[in-house]
C-alpha cells in the first residue's frame, strides 16, 4: 500500500485547522495512555499541563516539540497522524516494529499550552519560549530543558509553522521549510550539524516526489538565545521544521501531510535508501525568500495616482 493512499482514509481526522488547544488533544490522549507512557513533566506559566508522550523502547533517542509557538499548530496534527499510524497493525507493520526497536521517541504535543489557548506566538508572559533559550524564564522554557538534560537525546525536532510569506525565486511557495541551526557565530559544519544536514537531505528527498521545488531552507545566522542553536552548541543534532503554505492550503491541512510524510521519512519507515545521500546535498536546498504578501488589493483608486494601482499588505509579528 502506497503511503499516500493510507494517509487519505486514515489521518487523525479529530483535530483539524490552526487552533489546536490542549482541550482539542486531551481525548486523544485519553485514548492513548494505555498504549503509550504520557507524563506531565512540568506546568505552563498559568498552571496548564505539559504532557509528554513516550512511543518505542530502542537505543535512539529523539525530542521533539511542537507548539513552543502557540499559534503554530499544523506539526501537532502532524504528530497525531504519526501516532495513529504507529498505532495501526495493517499496514507497514515490519517498518513499524522495527521502528519501536530502534527508537524512543519523546514528544511535548504542545509546549506552550497558554499560548495555544490564546492564539499567540508567546507564552502567557509575552515571551517567545524560541528566544528564551539562556534566560530559561519561563516554565515552558525549564520544563523543556530539563527533559533535555534528563533524557540526553540523539536528535532533537523543533515543529514550527512558518508565515505563508515565504518563497522561492520562480514563484513557488516554501510549503515545508528545514534548518541545521548553527552552533557558533563561524556557522561552523560541526558533526551534529552534519547529522542534522544529512536527515534534511533525505527528506528532502522524498518530499519532492510530492511538492517538487516547494522545500526550502533557512538562513543560519547563529542566535544562542534560540533553543536549537543551544541544542546544536551542545553537541546534541537538532533540525528545525517549518510547515508553510500550500496552494489554498489556508488551514494547513495539505501540509500537515507533508509534515507526516517528512517523519516517516526521518525515521526510515518511508523512502529511499539513505547510503546513497550526502550531508551536503542539504545546501542544493534553495533559502527561503519573502517574496509574498499576505494581501494585494488589486484596481485601486489613489488620490495620488492617475492609474489604478495594487497595495500590498504585510501584518507584523
Amino acid at each position: 500500500m502506497e503511503i499516500n493512499s493510507w494517509y487519505k482514509d486514515h489521518f487523525e481526522s479529530r483535530i483539524s485547522g490552526r487552533y489546536i488547544t490542549m482541550q482539542h488533544i486531551y481525548p486523544l490522549l485519553d485514548m492513548y495512555k494505555l498504549k503509550y507512557e504520557i507524563s506531565v513533566p512540568g506546568l505552563s506559566e498559568l498552571g496548564q499541563d505539559i504532557p509528554l508522550i513516550k512511543i518505542g523502547s530502542g537505543s535512539k533517542i529523539v525530542l521533539a516539540w511542537s507548539q513552543m509557538h502557540g499559534n503554530e499548530a499544523t506539526t501537532t496534527k502532524a504528530l497525531f497522524d504519526f501516532y495513529k499510524f504507529i498505532s495501526q497493525k495493517q499496514y507497514f507493520k515490519t517498518e513499524i516494529e522495527e521502528f519501536l526497536k530502534k527508537y524512543t521517541f519523546y514528544v511535548f504535543p504542545i509546549l506552550n499550552p497558554d499560548g495555544a489557548k490564546l492564539y499567540t506566538r508567546e507564552n502567557a508572559n509575552k515571551v517567545d519560549l524560541n528566544r528564551d533559550a539562556q534566560n530559561l524564564s519561563q516554565k515552558e522554557s525549564q520544563c523543556l530543558r530539563n527533559v533535555f538534560d534528563a533524557l540526553k537525546p540523539s536528535l532533537c525536532l523543533n515543529l514550527h509553522d512558518q508565515r505563508s510569506i515565504y518563497g522561492f525565486s520562480d514563484g513557488k511557495p516554501a510549503t515545508i521549510s528545514f534548518l541545521s541551526p548553527a552552533a557558533d557565530e563561524k556557522r561552523s559544519i560541526t558533526d551534529s550539524r552534519k547529522i542534522a544536514m544529512f536527515q534534511i537531505a533525505k527528506m528532502n528527498h522524498m518530499l519532492q516526489n510530492y511538492i517538487p521545488g516547494q522545500v526550502g531552507r533557512y538562513d543560519d545566522s547563529f542566535n544562542e538565545a534560540c533553543v536549537g542553536d543551544t541544542f546544536q552548541k551542545a553537541g546534541v543534532p537538532t533540525i528545525l521544521f517549518e510547515a508553510g503554505h500550500f496552494n489554498q492550503d489556508y488551514q494547513r491541512e495539505k501540509t500537515r501531510e507533508f509534515i507526516f510524510y517528512s517523519l516517516l521519512s526521518l525515521f526510515d519507515i518511508v523512502g529511499e535508501n539513505s547510503q546513497s545521500i550526502n550531508y551536503e546535498e542539504y545546501f542544493n536546498i534553495p533559502e527561503n525568500l519573502k517574496n509574498y504578501n499576505d494581501f494585494i488589493l488589486r484596481n485601486v483608486k489613489s488620490q495620488d495616482e492617475k492609474k489604478l494601482i495594487s497595495v500590498a499588505i504585510q501584518y507584523e509579528e
